[in-house]
């Protein structure tokens, strides 16, 4: 062949390789094998194959980059996508549920329907065929072959042989009986366990149907010999007499399952084992219902259930009312829960059940109280009720982070610095939002609106500070050793608790997804709490400030026949002065009119006491030297409130404390009986303050002094003359009073 046609024959060759698909390519091939120039092909082949690598090359080069830009944006995409992805899952999260379960129940009955027509098929294999053959030898063979001896000994048989074939079927059904009675609580555990699967998964059903169904009644009790008893009792025609024997027995064992173990309440498993007995048995009958025809009817299942509700209900209240664990009583509710799930699904009414969790409700409110009694007591106990303490940027944010707090100018100090409250502020806090968290988490379930919700919340919270927290801050307040030092800090730390309280509202508003501004909306009390606890604790300060003067006034000591007083004030008096400037000083974080009514409380507690020491009736004489060291210390009192030891007041108002006793001195003293005789009464007195009878009776114990210190004034006309003067003021005052009182 000429090298021409050898290489058109080549190209032809060629051309048929790159067009002919890669199954047809044999007789291609061969044709070049049986050719000649085997060898020239080949390398004509290398070069067709160089060529197209070429080609393959430049398009790659010339598409790569575009190729890159094209995965850089699929990647980015590809996020957006699984977004997208999960948010149409959620939406379709529902339907797609319901449509799961529904082919889940479709694929279980026909399952179930299938296995149900086994037993009858195998009853009709063994049983039906004799009871046949006995009745057509009985109504037509026997009478038809005559009077024969074995005809009339088969016919006495044939009553004999449906006894004997009843007795065995009856047998079963007893054997049936008790394998239910004992398998009862794995049905219930089986059919709770389904309704569980499926609430915690949303796509139970379709897992179920790809992994395989959850097991049923009839894969763990075999309900044949139910069904083949039924058929023989029908075709002897003593259906009603099984029906009744079969309502009895179960209703006997109805009364053994509703009997709760008296220490059912002690464990969550108790309970368990008693709800997983209640569905087992209804979870029976219910199968029976649906694949029997008239042996229970839903008349008689309703009845059944109607005393099971009632008598579990009352189990429940008996046993639940011994519990004192909130987990316990949660868990419990979960389990109630899925019990009354359970029951709705095979269409039994379980309202009454939701109704006494709501019940229960009000008693898992009292132990969480009773449990976040014992916290806040706690809390209280540990408290050290100082200003905390914070070194580090990562210290003030934690706590922060605890309680709702800020102060910018805190924030503008330097470390380290001391928040103004005690850890017992920000731990109350966080108590407080744990005791919500536990009231939602009962709420969950009950099928409550958001809106039942939110008030069950609020009110159970309202109970919490209006009762238990209200009661933990009266003992903190009241307890015994409690300082000055520490109701001061109980009062910030109360004012703090009270600023927080919004914050406390849009917590629960926040899990709730209720506005705190609703028309129902129920508000918290916590501002009236914490503001009564905080008024509590400012009276004991002032209870405990006049407890400490009257402390110092028992060490008081003064000389009453004294003939002249000291320069200086008594030692008693200066380290009282002393106290109160100290106390007063740690007044500073306080409310300004707390610090000041403080301030008036004790001065004029000092003031009346002070009065009352000098007027006691074991103080039976005063010489005027022992009244004018008395006026010493006075005037050491007036010191210290025109010092002004708390800031806020105007002018000389804390001096206004000592005013009866500056009047009384100083009418004294300057024995001005002439001013205060003609001008009592009138407004603008001097000695407007001084009442008569306290005049009066601090004068007789001068005039006894007078009479019992001076045995020789009689002696004396200066002496004479003072006794006479004290003798007719004496007289005038008398009158005076005297005129006041007709």
């Amino acid at each position: 062949m000429a090298s021409a046609e050898i290489a058109a024959e080549h190209e032809r060759i060629l051309r048929e390789i790159e067009s002919t698909d890669t199954n047809c390519i044999g007789p291609t091939l061969r044709s070049v094998y049986d050719g000649q120039e085997h060898g020239l092909f080949m390398d004509k082949l290398e070069g067709r194959i160089r060529n197209h690598d070429r080609e393959i090359e430049k398009m790659c080069n010339h598409h790569f980059q575009g190729f890159v830009d094209s995965i850089t944006e699929l990647l980015k995409v590809r996020g957006e996508a699984q977004k997208l992805k999960v948010s149409k899952t959620k939406e379709r999260h529902e339907q797609r549920y319901m449509q799961c379960r529904l082919q889940q129940r479709n694929i279980a009955t026909t399952i179930d329907k299938l296995t149900h027509c086994l037993p009858g098929v195998a009853f009709r294999a063994q049983y039906y065929p004799a009871l046949c053959t006995l009745e057509q030898l009985e109504q037509s063979c026997l009478p038809k072959a005559g009077g024969y001896r074995f005809c009339a000994i088969m016919a006495e048989n044939i009553p004999v042989l449906r006894t004997h074939i009843r007795d065995v079927s009856m047998s079963d059904l007893k054997d049936f009986l008790e394998s239910i009675r004992k398998h009862s609580d794995k049905i219930g555990e089986t059919a709770m366990k389904q309704v569980g699967l499926c609430v915690f998964s949303a796509f139970a059903g379709l897992l179920q149907g790809l992994l395989g169904i959850v097991p049923g009644a009839h894969d763990l009790v075999d309900f044949s010999p139910v069904y083949r008893c039924l058929h023989i009792y029908t075709v002897l025609g003593s259906r009603d007499t099984f029906e009744s024997y079969y309502r009895k027995q179960r209703r006997k064992q109805a009364r053994l399952v509703l009997q709760p173990h008296s220490n059912m309440h002690e464990t969550l498993e108790g309970y368990r084992r008693y709800f997983n007995q209640i569905v087992g048995f209804f979870v029976v009958e219910d199968h029976i219902l649906h694949t029997t025809q008239g042996l229970v009817n839903r008349a008689y299942v309703e009845e059944l259930w109607e005393v099971a509700l009632s008598k579990t209900i009352a189990a429940l209240r008996t046993h639940s009312s011994y519990c004192t664990d909130p987990d316990l009583i949660l868990d419990l509710k979960n389990l109630i829960v899925l019990f009354a799930d359970t029951l709705q699904g095979y269409g039994f009414p379980v309202n009454q059940l939701f109704d006494m969790l709501l019940e229960m409700r009000d008693q898992y409110g009292e132990i969480l109280l009773k449990k976040w009694n014992l916290s806040f007591r706690q809390i209280i106990d540990q408290d050290n009720y100082s200003p905390i303490p914070v070194s580090t940027e990562e210290e003030y944010r934690r706590i922060s982070g605890q309680f709702p707090f800020q102060d910018p100018e805190l924030e503008k100090m330097s470390f380290p610095k001391k928040l103004p409250f005690s850890e017992f502020v920000p731990k109350v806090y966080s108590q407080l939002k744990e005791f919500i968290y536990a009231c939602l988490k009962y709420s969950e379930d009950l099928h409550l609106s958001s809106t039942e919700i939110d008030d069950m919340i609020r009110k159970s919270t309202n109970l919490l500070l209006t009762r238990t927290l209200s009661h933990c801050l009266q003992y903190a307040i009241k307890k015994k050793n409690v300082g000055l030092a520490e109701l001061v800090q109980i009062i910030i730390n109360t004012t703090h608790l009270e600023m927080s309280c919004h914050y406390l509202e849009e917590f629960i508003s926040n899990i709730t997804n209720v506005p705190p501004d609703g028309v129902n909306a129920t508000k918290l009390y916590g501002t009236s709490t914490f503001k009564d606890a905080r008024h509590s604790a400012e009276e004991e300060i002032y209870t405990n400030l006049n407890l400490k003067i009257d402390q110092f006034l028992q060490l008081a000591d003064y000389d009453w026949m004294a003939a002249q007083g000291g320069g200086q004030a008594s030692d008693y008096l200066s380290d009282l002065i002393a106290f109160l400037c100290s106390t007063f000083s740690v007044f500073t974080h306080l409310p300004g009119k707390v610090a000041q009514t403080a301030c008036m409380s004790a001065c004029k507690h000092l003031s009346t006491s002070l009065l009352q020491l000098l007027l006691e009736a074991d103080v039976r004489q005063v010489s005027m030297g022992a009244l004018q060291q008395f006026n010493v210390d006075v005037k050491e009192c007036e010191r210290f409130a025109r010092a002004g030891p708390v800031p806020g007041f105007q002018g000389d108002t804390l001096l206004l404390a000592f005013i009866d006793l500056r009047q009384l001195l100083d009418l004294f003293t300057q024995w001005d009986w002439s001013t205060y005789l003609a001008d009592y009464g009138r407004p603008t007195c001097k000695y407007l303050r001084v009442n008569p009878h306290t005049a009066l009776a601090l004068l007789e114990k001068m005039k006894d002094t007078s009479r019992k210190n001076n045995m020789f004034a009689q002696f004396r006309k200066n002496e004479r003359d003072k006794q006479k003067l004290i003798d007719t003021v004496v007289k005038q005052l008398r009158n005076l009073i005297a005129a006041h009182q007709s």
